[in-house]
């Protein structure tokens, strides 16, 4: 994993001994010596993750880590501060200030690398999703990054073996979270996967059971595998940390525990997950925008010429049928000159629901454009295609279509063409060509009429 790694420290002793230990890892390291500096460096470069420490002259690292915090293109960057101070309020303060971690000088070798890995690791994880998010243009993430004062209480899973663990870690979250205990690990697993939590705490204290398997558990499951988890571990036991560390593990506290660090590092991993998650749905809803119809909700032209041609390859392997239904709706132009185009936007949002209705759930309904729609339908033959085309026919012209601001509904009907795949038809277009002359038919015909192409 290579990164590009800010190290900020007044002492050059201090820098050159970082520098050296990062570039033995192949990490591409940039320096500073004071907080305006490396605020500078972070405005005018791309930096993965930043090394400071606290007590600098001028701006402290806890000012720097605020500032970096508070600027929506750099909240997002890790921070370790990296410090002689080692007393609970200092490292309390730099939590709060947004830190990810606070390391005490002299640094384990070990420990700094291992952390620095795990928060570069997830660090990937953010960008990938901000990336997304930014390519769709979305907005309005700010207020999710500042924190989750003001927003509901998070839900947190507690494991531990011990009841009165359970007590004290409750006790000492009730600000930000409601807590659900645990004692049986197995069926922690079980009740992650099945709610929707903010964070779990797993204890190491279990006493014929590894915590590592229930946090590489939680890692492989696909509904908790974007769940914060943090470990909670005895003073000294800093090999079991890092292999959790490797494991995924997003974050640990060791004992004795202090209620203000564990809320401080519980509300950092409370707050990244809800971001994050604001990201995924973002990115979920901005890819549905771009391959659904927005006035009806149905699937878009764009997304059926791009899926059509994987349905009709699938069906000449299989050797099953594939049929096509289009739908146009009769003299839709005079509804919108007689009645105005709201009132023809209601007819198509009706016609698309009476089309959902219709149709089964493995069928492929799309606005192929103004009023006409498509159906494609998988492992069915003309007979059947047939007959969900006259199903769907009459249910148009049975119930007359209400719209917005008249009293009396509309009559409508449409006409509808068919057409099946023939064998060793591999071309998606000369299906659509065939159901779309059928269609032409039907109008020619007199309308509202199913026609079927021949076969």
């Amino acid at each position: 994993m290579t990164a590009r790694i800010l190290v900020v420290d007044d002492v050059p002793a201090n820098v050159k001994l970082l520098e050296a230990r990062l570039l033995a890892d192949y990490f591409e390291v940039l320096t500073a010596v004071d907080g305006p500096s490396a605020l500078n460096v972070c405005a005018a470069t791309q930096v993965d993750l930043i090394l400071l420490d606290i007590m600098m002259p001028g701006m402290d690292g806890f000012e720097v880590c605020e500032r970096l915090k508070a600027n929506p293109r750099t909240a997002h960057i890790p921070v370790v501060m990296v410090t002689a101070l080692d007393q609970s309020e200092d490292r309390v303060r730099g939590l709060r200030a947004g830190a990810d971690e606070f390391l005490t000088k002299p640094v384990n070798d070990i420990q700094l690398m291992t952390r620095v890995r795990s928060l570069l690791r997830l660090k990937a994880l953010g960008d990938e999703l901000r990336m997304r998010a930014e390519t769709a243009e979305l907005i309005g993430t700010q207020d999710l990054i500042n924190g989750v004062d003001g927003i509901d209480k998070a839900h947190v899973l507690l494991v531990d073996e011990r009841v009165s663990a359970q007590e004290r870690v409750t006790r000492m979250l009730a600000p930000i979270a409601e807590v659900v205990c645990m004692s049986d690990p197995q069926a922690a697993l079980f009740e992650a996967a099945e709610r929707p939590y903010d964070l779990a705490i797993i204890s190491d204290n279990f006493t014929n059971y590894d915590p590592l398997r229930l946090c590489s558990q939680l890692r492989s499951v696909e509904r908790t595998r974007f769940l914060p988890v943090m470990l909670m571990a005895e003073a000294g036991s800093q090999a079991l940390v890092t292999r959790a560390l490797e494991l995924g593990v997003n974050d640990y506290i060791q004992r004795p525990i202090d209620p203000h660090e564990l809320l401080a590092r519980a509300n950092t991993q409370i707050k990244r997950k809800r971001y994050n998650d604001h990201l995924r749905s973002s990115v979920r809803a901005t890819i549905e925008l771009a391959v659904t119809d927005a006035l009806t909700g149905l699937y878009n032209r764009r997304y059926l010429d791009t899926h059509m041609p994987v349905l009709v390859e699938r069906s000449s392997k299989r050797e099953r049928p594939l049929s096509v239904c289009m739908i146009d709706l009769d003299r839709f132009k005079s509804i919108n000159d007689n009645f105005g185009h709201q009132a023809g936007d209601d007819v198509l949002r009706e016609l698309s629901r009476r089309i959902k209705q219709a149709v089964r759930g493995a069928d492929l309904a799309c606005r192929y454009g103004g009023e006409e729609f498509v159906v494609v339908m998988p492992d069915t033959d003309g007979t059947l295609a047939a007959a969900v085309a006259e199903r769907l026919r009459v249910s148009i012209e049975a119930v007359p279509f209400r719209v917005n601001g008249r009293a009396e509904p509309l009559s409508v009907t449409a006409s509808l063409g068919i057409a099946t795949l023939k064998d060793g038809e591999a071309a998606a277009s000369s299906v659509f060509q065939r159901a779309d002359e059928a269609l032409y038919t039907a109008k020619r015909s007199g309308r509202n009429r199913v026609v079927a192409a021949a076969a």
